[in-house]
C-alpha cells in the first residue's frame, strides 16, 4: 500500500508551510510553461515565423480552456480541503469521486464542441488569412486533448486540497520531459509542422492524467479513488459547483475577454502576433510566482476554516502578498534588462522583436499589481465566496480592460495601449477584490471578535 501523502496545513510556522506547500506548485508552473515555451521555440526555429503566429493565435482560446477547467478544479479544492480540514471523510470521499465524474463528461462534451466550433473561434480573434490554415489544424488538434486537461485538473486540484503539492509538480516534470522530447521528434525530424507540437502535448497530458489516477488509486490516504464508487451526488455536485463553477466561468470569461484583446494584436499582422507571443511566453513565467502562491492559498485558508482557526487563515493571506511582492522584485530587473535575449529564444524576426520587447517594457514593472489580485481574490475564494470573486474578477480583468482598449484605440490604435490594458486590469481587479476583503470579511470578523482591553 502507498503511504499516506496529504499534509495537515492547520498547525506549524506559516512562512514556513507556504513557501514548502506553494513551491512544488511553482515549479510544476516552471515545467509546465517550459513545454508550452518549447512548443513556440521549436516552432518559431524549424518552421517560422507564420507558423509561430499561428500557434500563438490559438493559444488564449486554448488557455480559455485550460483557464476553465483550473478554474473548476480550484473552487472544488476549496470544498476538498474544507472536508479535509474538517476531518470529514465520508463528504471528501464523495466529494471526490463526483467531481472526478462530472469533470469527465464535461472534458468530452467541450472536445466536440471545440473541434466543431473551431472556425468560429479563430474568426473571433480575427485570425490572418496566412495563418488560418495551420491554426485550425493546431487547435482542433488541440481540442482532442481536452478531456485530459479536465481530468487531470480535478486531479491535481484533489491532491493539492489535502496538502500534496509536490506530486502534481512531479508529474508536470514528466509531462514536460516528454513533451520536449516528443516536440524536437516530431518537428524536427518528421517535419511534422504545428500538428507535431499539438500531438506531443496531447500525448504529454494524457500522461499526467495517468499518473495522477494511479497515486489515487493505489493510496491509502482519505482521498483513495474507487473506480465503483464513481457517481454524481447530486447534493455534492451543487456544493462543488457553488464553489467552482464561479471561478470557472471567471476564468473563461476573463480568457474570452483575451480573444478580443488578441483581436487588437491581430491587426497589426503576424509580426505583432508573434512578438507578443513571445513576450506572452515570458509573461507567464513572471505571473506563475503570484499565481502560484494564489493557487496554495484557497486551499490553505479553507483547511483553517474547516478545523475552527481563522486568525491563522487571515494571517496566510500576507504572508502570501510579502512573499510575492519579495521574489518578483528579485526578477523583475533581471528579465526587464534582458528583454532582448529573451525575446530571441522564440523568434529572430527583428519586427517581432521589437513588438515583444515593447510589451514586457510595459507590463513587467507592474508585477505587483498581480500579485496583490491573486493573493486577495484567491483569499476570498478560501473563505468561500468564489461567486464574489467571479464578480470581481470579471470587473477588473474585463469590463476596466475593455472599457480602457475601447476609449484609447478608438483615439489612437497603438499597440501600447493594447500592451497597457493587461496591467489596468490586474489593478481594477485587485482594488475590487481588497475592497471586498477587508469590507465583507476581514471588518465584520474583528467587530464579533474584539480583543479584550488592556488594563495597563
Amino acid at each position: 500500500m502507498a503511504k499516506k501523502t496529504s499534509i495537515d496545513l492547520t498547525q506549524g510556522n506559516i512562512v514556513k508551510q507556504m513557501i514548502l506547500f506553494s513551491f512544488p506548485i511553482l515549479m510544476g508552473h516552471v515545467f509546465q510553461n517550459l513545454y508550452n515555451s518549447v512548443d513556440s521555440i521549436v516552432v518559431g526555429n524549424f518552421v517560422g515565423t507564420t507558423a509561430l503566429a499561428s500557434v500563438t493565435s490559438s493559444e488564449d482560446i486554448s488557455r480559455l480552456l485550460v483557464g476553465f477547467f483550473t478554474g473548476l478544479s480550484a473552487g472544488a479544492g476549496v470544498l476538498f480541503s474544507r472536508y479535509f480540514g474538517a476531518k470529514d471523510e465520508k463528504n471528501l470521499h464523495d466529494s471526490i469521486h463526483t467531481g472526478l465524474l462530472f469533470s469527465a463528461i464535461l472534458g468530452v462534451t467541450m472536445a466536440l464542441v471545440g473541434v466543431l466550433l473551431t472556425p468560429l473561434l479563430l474568426k473571433l480573434v480575427d485570425c490572418p488569412a496566412d495563418v488560418w490554415g495551420e491554426s485550425v489544424l493546431y487547435l482542433r488538434i488541440y481540442f482532442i486533448g481536452v478531456l485530459f486537461t479536465s481530468l487531470y485538473n480535478v486531479a491535481a486540484g484533489v491532491l493539492r486540497a489535502v496538502g500534496d503539492s509536490r506530486r502534481p509538480f512531479y508529474y508536470l516534470v514528466v509531462a514536460s520531459c516528454t513533451n520536449i522530447a516528443l516536440d524536437l521528434l516530431f518537428v524536427a525530424v518528421f517535419k511534422m509542422g504545428v500538428a507535431g507540437v499539438a500531438v506531443a502535448t496531447i500525448i504529454s497530458q494524457l500522461i499526467s492524467v495517468l499518473l495522477a489516477v494511479r497515486q489515487m488509486m493505489t493510496t491509502d490516504d482519505v482521498y483513495k479513488l474507487v473506480l465503483q464508487d464513481l457517481k454524481i451526488d447530486g447534493k455534492i455536485l451543487k456544493d462543488v459547483l457553488i464553489l467552482g463553477l464561479p471561478a470557472a466561468v471567471q476564468s473563461g470569461l476573463i480568457s474570452l475577454s483575451n480573444l478580443f484583446v488578441q483581436r487588437y494584436i491581430n491587426q497589426f499582422g503576424s509580426a505583432a502576433m508573434a512578438g507578443s507571443g513571445a513576450a506572452k511566453k515570458i509573461d507567464s513565467y513572471m505571473g506563475m510566482v503570484a499565481q502560484s502562491l494564489g493557487q496554495a492559498t484557497p486551499a490553505f485558508i479553507a483547511q483553517n476554516m474547516g478545523a475552527k482557526k481563522p486568525e491563522r487563515a487571515f494571517r496566510c493571506l500576507w504572508t502570501v502578498v510579502l512573499l510575492g511582492l519579495g521574489v518578483i522584485s528579485i526578477l523583475g530587473p533581471v528579465i526587464y534588462y534582458n528583454a532582448d535575449f529573451f525575446i530571441q529564444l522564440f523568434t529572430k524576426d527583428v519586427d517581432a522583436m521589437a513588438y515583444g520587447v515593447s510589451m514586457m517594457y510595459i507590463m513587467l514593472p507592474m508585477y505587483g499589481l498581480q500579485t496583490f489580485f491573486q493573493s486577495f481574490s484567491n483569499a476570498v475564494r478560501g473563505f468561500g465566496k468564489s461567486l464574489v470573486v467571479m464578480f470581481t474578477s470579471i470587473g477588473g480583468l474585463i469590463v476596466c480592460r475593455q472599457i480602457f482598449l475601447a476609449v484609447t484605440m478608438s483615439k489612437n490604435p497603438n499597440i501600447e495601449y493594447v500592451f497597457w490594458g493587461y496591467p489596468v486590469g490586474w489593478g481594477c481587479a485587485a482594488l475590487l477584490s481588497f475592497l471586498y476583503y477587508m469590507w465583507a470579511i476581514r471588518i465584520p470578523y474583528i467587530k464579533a471578535h474584539p480583543k479584550p482591553k488592556s488594563r495597563f
